[in-house]
């Protein structure tokens, strides 16, 4: 693809197969000819083409990443998104993300979707006027999991735990502060074990700490989390408001049995206890979870325990998915003898719970006041996300892209398809 810098520069990035890549490349020829240049890498551009693909639930999940990434690298630019996700789910990733849907069936005309949506911004004053245009910055506390559950792979992927040591990721949070960020999200493989490797007395809550006194960034996430990390002494540091009030605390099975076949390191009471210290240290909280249906030896009873728990909880979100061997887990040693089909049950009532449980949450939003940080500005709507991770959509004013990478209060007026409707409280 051309290296030159002349015209508007657009991303044009592939996820799937060689038929995808051709596709991409017909399209990039495209707009080329027109004047652009063309990158095929995640990088800070006026517009972004993303050629998705759906034959998994993975593959799903790496194109709405990737339509975030787009966001976060350019606020406000068009993002087109085409391709088999694109027409399987598109009114789901332009309602959601903002996407500009260009299906399968109409993919010969992508490139010209790009080049009639950048007519609207060619002449507007760049959206990412903060460098490297970051409204949220990824942080990486640690890497690696001393935690070995049957089903997962990572540890074996991802080796020990290893901390980054506390000056280092606040002399990191530091960088990103002075390039604007106005949100840093705190990542690992295991978050909440933050420090376990360490012999200096470091842990979650003393990084928080040293976090808040050491930058100024207004929005600190810090949510996945295990339950028996949520000690006292973290969940006090969202006594300050910097902290935001999303927590993923990964339940995988209701069942005690089913835990400990699992190798987790909790019960069902351990569960519920901490989403109960999180909602007494965090009012308002949002507690999103997984949930594994069909783990092997799994029965009615087990995966109707899992249903209570999941109900008395009562989550903001839940991911839940059909438990699938991992080779190289001793979960692979077991029997997988939950038939498909009855798996394939339990993960929609799991899934039906969770779309009511995912309702209820956020329409006790609507009338109250909720803080938003805008990421970009499209045909005239500013978007954003709440500090409980819920997605916002307000009506510009004149000037509103002003709202762009900034934190402001909403008060809440209604909801569409899942997405918060709001209006500038100031």
């Amino acid at each position: 693809m051309s290296a030159s810098r002349t015209g508007p520069v657009v991303a044009a990035l592939t996820l799937g197969c060689k038929l995808n890549q051709a596709e991409t490349q017909q399209a990039a020829r495209r707009l080329e000819a027109a004047g652009c240049t063309v990158v095929d890498r995640p990088a800070r551009a006026d517009a972004f083409l993303i050629n998705s693909c759906t034959v998994t639930a993975t593959a799903d999940r790496k194109a709405r990443r990737l339509i975030r990434l787009a966001g976060r690298l350019s606020p406000g630019a068009p993002v087109v998104v085409t391709g088999c996700y694109a027409e399987r789910d598109g009114a789901r990733l332009q309602d959601e993300l903002g996407a500009i849907i260009v299906g399968n069936r109409g993919k010969g005309e992508a490139a010209g979707a790009v080049l009639h949506a950048l007519r609207d911004v060619e002449h507007r004053p760049d959206a990412a006027a903060v460098p490297g245009g970051r409204t949220r910055a990824f942080l990486k506390i640690q890497e690696g999991c001393d935690d070995v559950c049957a089903f997962c792979i990572v540890p074996y992927v991802r080796g020990r735990e290893r901390a980054v040591p506390i000056p280092d990721v606040v002399a990191a949070a530091r960088e990103r502060e002075a390039e604007g960020v106005r949100e840093i999200v705190l990542t690992g493989t295991q978050p909440g074990a933050y420090g376990r490797d360490r012999d200096d007395g470091s842990d979650a809550a003393a990084l928080i700490q040293a976090l808040l006194a050491g930058t100024g960034i207004p929005r600190i996430r810090y949510s996945s989390i295990q339950p028996q990390d949520a000690s006292p002494e973290l969940l006090a540091c969202w006594e300050d408001p910097r902290l935001c009030r999303h927590f993923h605390l990964a339940l995988q099975s209701g069942s005690d049995e089913v835990l400990r076949r699992m190798r987790r390191r909790y019960d069902s009471r351990g569960f519920l206890d901490a989403v109960a210290r999180i909602r007494a240290a965090a009012p308002g909280a949002a507690v999103t979870t997984d949930v594994i249906a069909g783990f092997p030896g799994e029965t009615d009873e087990d995966f109707e325990r899992t249903l209570e728990i999941v109900r008395e909880a009562e989550f903001a979100d839940i991911h839940a998915f059909p438990y699938s061997p991992r080779p190289g887990t001793s979960g692979a040693r077991l029997d997988d003898d939950v038939p498909p089909p009855v798996k394939r049950e339990r993960v929609a009532r799991l899934i039906a719970e969770g779309a009511e449980q995912t309702r209820r949450f956020r329409e006790r939003r609507i009338g109250r006041i909720e803080t938003v940080l805008f990421e970009r500005l499209a045909q005239g709507t500013a978007r954003g996300l709440t500090d409980t991770y819920i997605p916002v959509r307000v009506r510009c004013r004149p000037g509103g892209a002003d709202l762009v990478n900034e934190i402001a209060p909403v008060r809440i007026t209604g909801i569409d398809e899942g997405v918060l409707i709001g209006e500038a409280a100031r």
